[in-house]
């Protein structure tokens, strides 16, 4: 096992991981850029680091610091979190390369999965089921493109090859608007990931979002750890996710779920990672798989028992999973809820320092969060500033442990998205659920004009 592990990320996923780290008696390295040297988890490492400037690209996303203030500290392991350079092949592989581990899949599993063209082929290998589309990357040719569209039928999804986070898609309802939607699209792609390879899929109209969480080992041995719904979002930006997706049939699950798992060990996959569907008329179509923690791995968490981080840590380590499929028991019901400093319908970010800070507590109530009294949040990076999550017997109990919990949290001095959460927990069709992935935005559009 690691004597000491770098954590190359910040806020709550830090403090996360070195909360793992810390229980399995691995001593922590926190690297900051100078806008957080304050934080929370920066002062409670055993060392910390600072590897620049506040910008991103000049501290969490400088590959040579982030090696460096490894070499320098001794660590033996990196993890990554989520974001930042967690998906970045070149990055897993430059750590290997400088003679430490990468807590995550091997780089050559993160450039297969990370490219959404060579991903889909390797699912359609594997039989995990996709959605229509074209084959591969669209050619340059418009009469081909428009002979596509025609066989998969509008309307279609233009989406950038290399893309991520909501950005480089284009929804095209008509031949019309087609071939300049594909050079709109490519353009972006080009700009935002240094790619301008597209392709085309259909567009679904009312789909949910449904994920299959899996843990795979370097022996051969992959599981899979129940499904999320992660349908409440705005402009592909999840707002909150649950486990288990409600009203899916169990032998669809647990169907879908078996793929998965062999689909990583046809792909030799290890470590984490999620597999994410659109699911309409009870049809799953994969879309990405994400080769790393996710955000909402504590719902997937509550309703295992398992620790998600120290299991990627002891794969990382070339152990064994310690458990098989026969031994996951979904219990219970989780929600998250992603608690971000901004306005809670425009959504526009609010920076700046929190007077007081009281989390919420009681039963079955869970908080993830960096943040504290008097803490800034400062204006360089995402919004989010915690994760409130509540477990219950049943969904039911998840819910009203969460309306309770939202109603007891106070964020002072800044705006945060609460009033945006408690509007959405006493909302009937969320109630019910089973809400599209457009729900959200359709309900916002009709309620804030």
């Amino acid at each position: 096992m690691f004597e000491k592990i770098l954590i190359a990320n910040r806020g709550e996923i830090a403090l996360r991981v070195q909360r793992a780290c810390r229980e399995l008696g691995i001593k922590t390295v926190a690297v900051h850029s100078e806008a957080d040297k304050e934080a929370k988890y920066v002062k409670l490492a055993d060392e910390s680091v600072c590897i620049g400037p506040a910008p991103s690209n000049q501290s969490y996303l400088n590959i040579p610091a982030v090696i460096s203030a490894a070499e320098v500290t001794d660590a033996q392991a990196i993890h990554p979190g989520y974001g930042f350079l967690s998906e970045n092949a070149d990055f897993a592989e430059r750590v290997e390369q400088s003679g430490f581990v990468f807590i995550g899949p091997r780089a050559e599993t993160i450039r297969l999965m990370g490219d959404k063209v060579s991903a889909k082929d390797a699912m359609k290998k594997a039989g995990v089921p996709c959605v229509p589309g074209s084959e591969g990357a669209l050619p340059d040719d418009s009469a081909e493109i428009i002979k596509t569209a025609k066989k998969v039928g509008y309307p279609v999804i233009i989406k950038a090859a290399g893309g991520g986070g909501g950005r480089g898609m284009r929804v095209v309802h008509t031949e019309a608007a087609l071939i300049n939607a594909v050079a709109m699209t490519k353009a972006e792609a080009q700009a935002a990931f240094g790619n301008p390879m597209v392709y085309m899929e259909k567009f679904l109209e009312n789909p949910r979002h449904i994920e299959i969480q899996i843990m795979a080992d370097q022996h051969g041995n992959a599981v899979f750890l129940g499904d999320r719904d992660c349908s409440m979002q705005r402009r592909h930006q999840k707002i909150i996710e649950e486990a288990p997706a409600p009203l899916l049939n169990p032998k669809l699950r647990n169907k879908i779920g078996e793929r998965c798992a062999d689909a990583c060990r046809k792909i030799k996959y290890r470590g984490a990672g999620t597999f994410e569907f659109l699911y309409e008329n009870e049809e799953f179509y994969f879309i990405e798989m994400n080769t790393r923690l996710q955000v909402e791995h504590t719902v997937t968490e509550m309703i295992t028992g398992l620790d998600l981080v120290q299991e990627q840590i002891f794969v990382a380590a070339g152990e064994k999973l310690k458990f098989r499929q026969k031994d996951i028991e979904l219990r219970g019901h989780a929600i998250e809820c992603r608690i971000n400093a901004e306005d809670p319908y425009n959504f526009i970010p609010s920076p700046g320092r929190i007077g007081t800070f009281h989390m919420p507590g009681g039963p079955g109530v869970r908080i993830d969060t960096h943040v504290y009294s008097g803490y800034t949040v400062p204006p360089f990076y995402d919004s989010m500033i915690g994760k409130l999550i509540t477990y219950g017997a049943t969904r039911n109990q998840a819910i009203a442990r969460m309306r309770i919990a939202l109603s007891e949290m106070l964020v002072d001095g800044i705006k945060t998205n609460i009033p945006l959460h408690e509007d959405l927990m006493a909302d009937a069709a969320f109630h019910l659920g089973g809400t599209s992935i457009h729900y959200l935005e359709q309900k916002l559009g009709i309620q804030h004009k």
